[in-house]
């Protein structure tokens, strides 16, 4: 039997998941969490196989949820199923110690079979994002530009940034010059917009 914990924000979501997956005869839905801080504490008191993770979570988001599992319990396998099919997610996920990620409208046949390959040891990887992240190459963002350009998102002024951040608005003019560069773009909000497409926030 393949124990399995379900996180995902969204109950109506979830708890399809679960059912699913609970028709499956090797499957035992052993948690379910609505929010990522509830990850490790719910997998160290339920010891599973597989955690099925989301990505947009209260709390703690699926990837840093999955980097913190990984390490206080390297037994539990990850599988991150997301609405948000974004390279840059998979390229992070993957980074974060994930052996798995396939976007929700995958078939339940095809998330049961993910699951058990994941808890296997292997791999599963949605094959389209897969080609997009070979394609696209690395996330060419600093931490410090992702980090402004997260703060950037709302419209915020440098200035404003700059408090947030606590850096000097110069640098984090210097940063934000340095992200729209690489983003193609014309400005601070579009170069945040862009990086939250691609998954490189």
């Amino acid at each position: 039997m393949i124990r399995v914990l379900l996180a995902d924000d969204q109950a109506l979501v979830r708890g399809a998941m679960a059912a699913l997956l609970g028709l499956e005869g090797d499957l035992e839905i052993v948690a379910e969490v609505g929010a990522g801080d509830e990850v490790v504490p719910a997998a160290l008191r339920t010891r599973p196989d597989v955690a099925v993770l989301d990505i947009e979570m209260p709390g703690l988001d699926g990837i840093s949820a999955a980097a913190e599992l990984t390490t206080r319990l390297p037994s539990t396998r990850v599988l991150v199923v997301t609405t948000f099919g974004r390279p840059g997610y998979l390229r992070r996920a993957l980074e974060a110690g994930a052996s798995g990620f396939v976007v929700k409208d995958t078939p339940s046949d095809e998330l049961a079979e993910a699951v058990r390959t994941v808890a296997r040891g292997g791999r599963v990887i949605d094959p389209m994002l897969a080609t997009e992240v070979v394609v696209g190459g690395p996330n060419p963002l600093t931490e410090r530009e992702r980090e402004v350009l997260a703060v950037a998102l709302d419209g915020r002024s440098a200035a404003d940034i700059a408090a947030r951040v606590h850096l000097s608005p110069g640098t984090v003019r210097n940063h934000l010059s340095s992200a729209i560069g690489k983003t193609g773009t014309s400005n601070r909000v579009e170069a945040a917009r862009r990086a939250q497409d691609l998954g490189w926030l």
